[in-house]
């Protein structure tokens, strides 16, 4: 594939456009994002995230970076961790999202310790060296150039700094993946039609899914960004994989 192109869902788009259509697909789900991964998940989603920050074991004081960080689902569990004396910045690229995740906080009361940047996961606005921890919840898979990202979040952190990607996978269950397979091209734009009014986005997700590395690939991906001690963990059948690497 030419530099470019890239994929947007199953489709060949210009790189320079995907940002704009991924954009577009989160104005337009933004209002009922939060809805939408309970029905889609079963809410397994709340669980998959709180094995995530359990993994990040995050510490009082430490500087946590939420990117990708949408409506602040990561940040509520995060914020408390790390206490008065930490600081938590919740960052996205689309601004409708970041909003919301902004009005969350301080109607959940947490309006002390924590940040709201817009931010381009491939040139994050940050000083090298800024955070202890970096956790990326469902967004990497939206992103163009995928180890530039990673590559802008290794600069971002402190030596010993790690990294949490919680992302859709490759089902490991020859049983799941049929079933997956129905659920998702089905159920999830129909849920999308008669829940968020938008069919199209939700089946774009679905696609997105389906063009993510897997687990063993995005390993390799943050090995060259330059990770060590990599390691990811299997969520339901590998609908879910959490990797976790160090900046050593």
């Amino acid at each position: 594939m030419s530099d470019r192109f890239t994929h947007f869902g199953y489709e060949r788009v210009a790189e320079s456009d995907k940002v704009g259509r991924v954009r577009s697909v989160f104005d337009s789900v933004a209002e009922r994002y939060d809805l939408m991964n309970d029905l889609m998940s079963l809410g397994l989603h709340r669980i998959w995230k709180r094995f995530a920050i359990d993994a990040a074991a995050v510490r009082p004081g430490e500087r946590v970076l939420d990117l990708a960080g949408g409506t602040g689902d990561l940040t509520l569990l995060l914020a408390p961790k790390v206490t008065a004396s930490g600081r938590v910045v919740l960052a996205d690229i689309n601004p409708e999202m970041l909003s919301r995740g902004r009005d969350r906080m301080i109607d959940k009361g947490i309006v002390e310790g924590v940040d709201f940047v817009i931010a381009d996961a491939e040139r994050l606005p940050f000083a090298k060296a800024s955070f202890d921890c970096i956790c990326i919840a469902f967004g990497l898979r939206n992103v163009t150039r995928k180890l530039v990202a990673l590559k802008s979040m290794y600069d971002a952190l402190r030596p010993g700094g790690r990294l949490l990607v919680l992302e859709f996978s490759r089902v490991t269950v020859p049983a799941l993946k049929t079933l997956y397979d129905t659920y998702s091209f089905s159920v999830l734009p129909w849920l999308g039609r008669v829940v968020a009014r938008d069919a199209a986005s939700y089946r774009y997700l679905a696609e997105s899914i389906r063009m993510h590395p897997d687990q063993a690939e995005l390993k390799e991906m943050m090995q060259s960004a330059g990770f060590e001690r990599l390691k990811f963990f299997n969520l339901t059948g590998g609908i879910v994989a959490l990797h976790r690497g160090y900046k050593l």
